[in-house]
């Protein structure tokens, strides 16, 4: 390779770098995965009236057994109550429950009463004592398994004991079709409903197994 083409690589190296610096800004740590899920998490004591937290910090942990986190300030009307029953339902949102999402998430239960408020209906839970929400598309039942204190927050670990979901969702042969419940996500202080399917799991190399499959039986 001649020297004028090693330097002018250099040259495009060094420019390609200039414009990606030039192209970002650096912040100072903070919070910024996004998109996240928006839940609306219902728990109660016995006998009390149940309550709703809306949650964006929330996520899968494990498969076997289903586990999910939430995390959550000690100031939250919710805090003492998940602390001190174990318990909670992880009820997922759709652009039906976006405004009463967004209400939850503003209000305290100390003050008022959300379910009535948003005209919602507590749901029977069949693990827990703690109730869901009829309205929601998907409701999983969760009992705290460990509580870790973090910081601001305190991260809620818990297994998930048993999933209802709505049925006007399941098609004639009982599959159910969660993606087209119109789930909607948090991103940066806004809601969004999720729109264009980019993808299934495993696209990205299905062409190259097809083809690998086709030779093979060649």
């Amino acid at each position: 390779m001649s020297k004028r083409k090693v330097g002018l690589m250099r040259e495009n190296k060094k420019s390609r770098s200039e414009r990606t610096a030039v192209s970002r800004e650096e912040w100072k740590p903070g919070n910024m995965l996004y998109p996240v899920p928006a839940v609306m998490v219902s728990c109660n004591r016995p006998e009390e009236v149940p309550n709703i937290i809306t949650i964006a910090w929330t996520g899968t942990i494990c498969s076997d057994p289903p586990m999910l986190s939430i995390s959550l300030r000690k100031e939250r009307y919710s805090y003492d109550i998940i602390r001190d029953t174990g318990e909670f339902v992880v009820n997922l949102v759709n652009r039906k429950l976006v405004r009463a999402a967004d209400y939850c998430g503003v209000k305290s239960g100390r003050e008022v009463d959300k379910f009535r408020e948003m005209k919602l209906t507590p749901l029977q839970s069949h693990h827990i004592i703690a109730q869901g929400i009829a309205e929601s598309p998907v409701c999983l039942e969760c009992r705290v398994t460990e509580r870790i204190p973090l910081g601001s927050h305190d991260l809620f670990l818990a297994e998930i004991l048993g999933v209802s979901v709505d049925k006007r969702y399941l098609d004639e042969k009982g599959k159910f079709h969660l993606n087209r419940c119109g789930l909607a996500a948090y991103s940066h202080g806004e809601y969004f409903a999720l729109g264009e399917k980019l993808g299934s799991f495993g696209y990205s190399v299905k062409k190259n197994m097809m083809k690998r499959t086709e030779k093979t039986k060649k």
